[in-house]
């Protein structure tokens, strides 16, 4: 089968195979048509460690990660190619970084040391924690290194071979140019459009221009703005530089023989990366372009949209810190890949457990299998790492999290009150990953005005203040208050008092009056166990405070 050029993404919904269909598999589908049947199948995804690769950044590489992984799961030989751009230019110093970095700006991000110290270089020191939240998440891929690769003179041929054809791409170039591009960027100022830029050999930096090619000697001269250097570089036997971007792209495509690779919509727009690059890689590189699509950003709840280079912004170690891994990888898979979407960190976070935990049921009955529950599956498990960990007994994260609240997270004080709520289970390890996850989402996430205070002491002067009728509730509870809780018995009983006070039965069905009163005497309950309105179920509230402790409070 000939190489050739699929769809643009894909549809929700339909069947393939017999089975359900989504963007995953459309885009499967058309990597391997372009491979022809039998060939290796290359998915490719970039990024430019300029700053904490952010969650924006995320979605392109989980992206080519579900299409390889799908491609895998029918057996067809694939592999994730990685490429960290790491030899990009340094463009600008992040907020809270020592503004004498500025001196950087225009060196290789592979050349600018770390801040820190801890790691060799700015690229590699945000490369790690993404490297370790992507191994959490089950994501294996083949990496590469800009860095590596040009100062090996690996690109040599393509170099050389793009600097011959060099009228050629400004054609393609110019005929999508608007406005000249700044110093650094796609072509040399001074007027002579060239698709290599080098990095001065004095400075490092690549405010360079270049003045004069010799296509028989193949060496380039160049001056450099920022320090006025004056020399040349010998692109047959030096490796001091790099394609331009937007010539960089397609001969890499070209080079690995890439099937496959999205792009953020401004990389997809008229005018844009792929436009020019759909030209270049065919008419300079010898191959078709690869089958694609835009992908759109991805929101902070609160923040504008995410940047690198401005530091700042929550990355996949920070959302593992709250979501498990297959969660997380699920937000990304069940949506096209064009819709824009928001994590937050905030509220939502109980609500996407729920929803989660809901489809995890709906998955484990084989007649319910649709694009909701492929995108669990594909959320859940990889062909490399198998089923990722989740929790043995996956008890409720807005329970786990009012517990954690209450009890000022102590883990075996919440595994002992969650044991006693109705979820068993042998040890706090049968509750984690969630466990620590609902801590830490509880400890650094809920407001302060929201959070639980239990009270440290009586509250004696609301004691001293109770009204006839919540005497009577409290001399009720008190009295039938066992030594040792058990859930259904003291939900029965908390809701029962204001019955006993209008002489029903514990069982016996409210009536009107019955549930105003119950609305007061668990406002009463609240104010003096939390000194709040409201706060988490009264019967897990005393669970996870025990009998001792609610009698003092409540005057016992």
């Amino acid at each position: 089968m000939a190489r050739g050029k699929g769809d643009q993404g894909g549809q929700q919904g339909g069947q393939h195979n017999g089975g359900p269909v989504d963007w995953v598999t459309r885009a499967a589908d058309n990597a391997i048509r372009h491979a022809g049947e039998g060939n290796l199948v290359t998915v490719s995804s970039g990024i430019s460690p300029s700053g904490p690769v952010h969650l924006g950044n995320l979605r392109e590489v989980l992206t080519v990660h579900f299409v390889a992984d799908e491609i895998a799961r029918r057996g067809v030989p694939v592999r994730h190619l990685h490429v960290w751009d790491d030899y990009d230019r340094f463009r600008k110093v992040p907020a809270g970084i020592d503004p004498s970095y500025a001196e950087h700006i225009g060196r290789p991000l592979s050349a600018v040391p770390d801040p820190t110290g801890e790691f060799p270089s700015w690229a590699e020191r945000f490369k790690a924690p993404l490297l370790s939240a992507l191994a959490e998440m089950g994501v294996e891929m083949e990496q590469v290194s800009q860095t590596e690769r040009y100062t090996s003179g690996f690109y040599r041929e393509q170099i050389l071979n793009a600097v011959a054809r060099r009228d050629d791409i400004e054609t393609v170039m110019a005929r999508y140019r608007t406005k000249a591009p700044p110093a650094g960027e796609d072509s040399a100022p001074a007027g002579m459009p060239f698709p290599f830029k080098p990095y001065c050999r004095q400075c490092g930096r690549d405010t360079t221009t270049a003045t004069a090619y010799d296509d028989a000697t193949t060496v380039l001269d160049y001056t450099c703005s920022s320090c006025g250097f004056v020399g040349s570089t010998d692109l047959s036997t030096d490796n001091e530089g790099k394609l331009v971007w937007k010539v960089d792209w397609p001969m890499r495509w070209a080079l690995e023989k890439v099937d496959f690779e999205p792009a953020g919509d401004d990389h997809a727009t008229p005018g844009s990366s792929f436009t020019v690059g759909k030209e270049l890689v065919t008419e300079v590189f010898g191959h078709p372009m690869p089958t694609h699509f835009g992908y759109s950003f991805v929101g902070i709840a609160g923040m504008a949209k995410m940047s690198s280079s401005r530091g700042g912004v929550p990355t996949a170690s920070d959302a593992l810190r709250i979501l498990e891994a297959p969660i997380l990888r699920w937000l990304y898979v069940r949506r096209q890949p064009r819709q824009v979407f928001t994590i937050d960190f905030g509220p939502e976070v109980v609500r996407l457990y729920d929803e989660w935990d809901a489809l995890a049921r709906k998955a484990a009955d084989p007649a319910k299998r649709d694009v909701a529950v492929l995108a669990y599956e594909r959320a859940s498990a990889t062909v490399a790492a198998g089923v990722l960990p989740t929790s043995p007994v996956p008890v409720p994260f807005k329970l786990l999290s009012s517990v954690a609240d209450v009890t000022a997270g102590s883990a075996e004080l919440i595994s002992r009150t969650i044991g006693d709520v109705g979820h068993p289970h042998s040890s706090v390890s049968d509750l984690e990953p969630r466990l620590s996850k609902a801590m830490t989402w509880t400890a650094e996430f809920v407001p302060e005005d929201e959070r639980t205070t239990v009270r440290s002491a009586p509250a004696a002067d609301r004691l001293a203040a109770l009204t006839e009728d919540e005497t009577i509730w409290l001399a009720q509870l008190l009295d039938r208050l066992p030594s040792s809780f058990d859930l259904d018995s003291l939900t029965t009983l908390i809701y029962g008092v204001p019955k006993l006070a209008r002489g029903l039965g514990l069982d016996d069905p409210p009536t009107d009056q019955v549930k105003a009163d119950q609305k007061l005497f668990f406002g009463l309950l609240y104010d003096l166990l939390v000194a709040a309105p409201r706060g988490p179920r009264l019967p897990t509230l005393f669970v996870a405070l025990g009998p001792d402790r609610v009698r003092s409070l409540l005057g016992g």
